[in-house]
This record gives C-alpha cells, sequence and structure tokens, in this order.
C-alpha cells in the first residue's frame, strides 16, 4: 500500500496580485502607521480647536487661544443660539440639502449612461470624445461662470435653484464619467458577453448585470460631490439668489462689514461641518474603494 506524498505547490501570484500584497506590506508597516497617526493628530487638531471655540464667550475667544480652556473651561451654548436666531441660518441649512441631494444625483444619472458608452459600446470617435471627457477636468470652472450666467439669464433661469444644480452637474460630470468608465473596465468582459448570449440587451446588461456591480463607484462619487457642493462658496454666491443662499454663504456673512458677529464665525462653521464629516465617516469604505478603480492594472 502506497501513500500519495505529493505537496501541493503554491500557486504563483499574478502581477496585480503581487502589487496588491506590495501595497498592502507597506500601507500596514509601522513606519506607516505612525506617519498616518501623525498625520490624523495634525489634522484633528484644528477640528477639535473649532470645537472647543465654538463653545466659549466672546470675551474668551478675544482674549486668549482655545487651548486655555483645557485648564481653565468655560463654556456656553450662547453661540449656537444666537447663530441659528441669526440671518436665517437654519434655513440655509436646509437650502444646502435642497441644492446638494439634486447636484448629486443628477450627474450620477447623466455619468452611468455616458460612461456605460464609453466601456462598451462601440462607436466611431469614442477614444478622442473621450479623452475630451477627461480633458474638461482641467478646465478652471471660474472661467465658466460668466457664460453660464449669461446663458441663464436667456433661458429665464436666473435666481432658482436651477442654475445652481445645472452648474454643480456640469461641473462633475467630466469626474464622474472618468471613474464610472474606470469601474465598468474593469468588470470582466465573459460577463458582458455572458448575458449577450442569453439575448440580454443594452438596458437589461445596463440594469441588472452592471449596475449592482457599480455600487462602490457610485457612493465613491456620490461622497465626493456631496462633500464638493455642501462646500462650495463660488457656485452659490454667483448663481444663488439670496433666498436660496446655501449655509455656506450665510456662515460666510456672519462676520458682516464691521465684524460684529465674527465671534459666531466657529460655532455656524461646526454646524454646516457636521453633515459633510457624518457623510464621510458612514462611506468611506466605498470612497476608498471607488477612488482606486482602475488605479491597479493586471
Amino acid at each position: 500500500m502506497s501513500l500519495d506524498t505529493r505537496v501541493d505547490t503554491p500557486r504563483k501570484l499574478t502581477r496585480k496580485e503581487k502589487r496588491q500584497v506590495d501595497a498592502k506590506t507597506r500601507l500596514s508597516s509601522p513606519g506607516a502607521s505612525l506617519i498616518a497617526i501623525v498625520i490624523a493628530v495634525f489634522w484633528t487638531v484644528p477640528t477639535a480647536g473649532l470645537f472647543i471655540t465654538s463653545f466659549r464667550t466672546q470675551s474668551d475667544i478675544r482674549r486668549s487661544g482655545w487651548w486655555t480652556a483645557i485648564v481653565n473651561p468655560d463654556f456656553t451654548l450662547k453661540n449656537y443660539v444666537d447663530t441659528l436666531g441669526t440671518n436665517n441660518l437654519a434655513n440655509s441649512f436646509f437650502n444646502s440639502f435642497i441644492i446638494t441631494i439634486p447636484a448629486v444625483i443628477i450627474p450620477i444619472l447623466l455619468a452611468l449612461l455616458a460612461a456605460y458608452a464609453f466601456a462598451w459600446i462601440d462607436f466611431k470617435g469614442r477614444n478622442i470624445l473621450f479623452a475630451f471627457v477627461f480633458a474638461l477636468q482641467v478646465v478652471p470652472l471660474q472661467v465658466t461662470l460668466v457664460p453660464l450666467l449669461t446663458q441663464y439669464v436667456q433661458w429665464g433661469l436666473a435666481n432658482t435653484y436651477w442654475t445652481v444644480w445645472l452648474s454643480h452637474t456640469i461641473f462633475g460630470l467630466p469626474l464622474a464619467i472618468f471613474l464610472l468608465h474606470n469601474f465598468m473596465k474593469e468588470i470582466p468582459r465573459s460577463l458582458i458577453e455572458a448575458a449577450r448570449v442569453d439575448g440580454a440587451g443594452h438596458v437589461r446588461v445596463f440594469f441588472q448585470v452592471l449596475l449592482p456591480l457599480l455600487v462602490p463607484a457610485i457612493a465613491s462619487f456620490a461622497i465626493f460631490q456631496f462633500l464638493w457642493v455642501w462646500n462650495d462658496l463660488l457656485v452659490a454666491l454667483t448663481f444663488a439668489a439670496p433666498e436660496y443662499m446655501p449655509i455656506t454663504a450665510v456662515t460666510a456673512g456672519l462676520s458682516g462689514s464691521f465684524g460684529s458677529k465674527w465671534h459666531l464665525l466657529s460655532s455656524a462653521a461646526f454646524i454646516s461641518m457636521i453633515v459633510p464629516l457624518v457623510v464621510f465617516l458612514s462611506l468611506q469604505r466605498y470612497f476608498v474603494r471607488g477612488l482606486l478603480a482602475g488605479g491597479v492594472k493586471g
């Protein structure tokens, strides 16, 4: 009776797998961990200072730095009460939601269709057109403000939410198309061909095969676009009517012409950053995965 003495040889790693293992080893080393901790501390200190300052009185803010509150705490909620009751900041908080949510959904819907066409539909001039769309990312949005505003006035859309929604859609589409296209190209072609063999057309392939796999990329761009639109000030000041101003514009105006309300800036700024902070922390795993789409090739 013979014994089977065969030993399974380890499978040879592909080039892509080797690069993934190497990146994981570098990022998990003690030196990388120490650097990450130092960066996190320096990144968090200003936020902590802003948070502490938002609870200090106007006289304390004027007299000493926020770090003195650690040994001599004297906190109050008056800044938050005054902030929410000043310059319609509560209304502007809801205006930010009204502006941000459509400005995130509209470019995602358009970019999904465009990215699918660039990735899986063979048409003449596809590569040239995609390169042109990619190049639009380097165009400064400042050079488009006057032409867009002129066009909105001609269309009769001035002083409405549509001007802000369309502007953010235009500025966000190049990145959205590029990101979703890269993610779609990583999906195995055999999966698409198998669906087509079963009789699936473009609509069925898009909704039943690709869309469930695109959740990380969609979430990644949604987070990026949400943070961009929520924190935007330039587009809001250019296109939004006074009654439609977001919280960033109202916060910028709290100091007033003579700086009479500058002590409320910290509390208003912290109120405005709560929502994007919650969104990013709750969905950051999708953000990282989506940004890395297409970054490693086999």
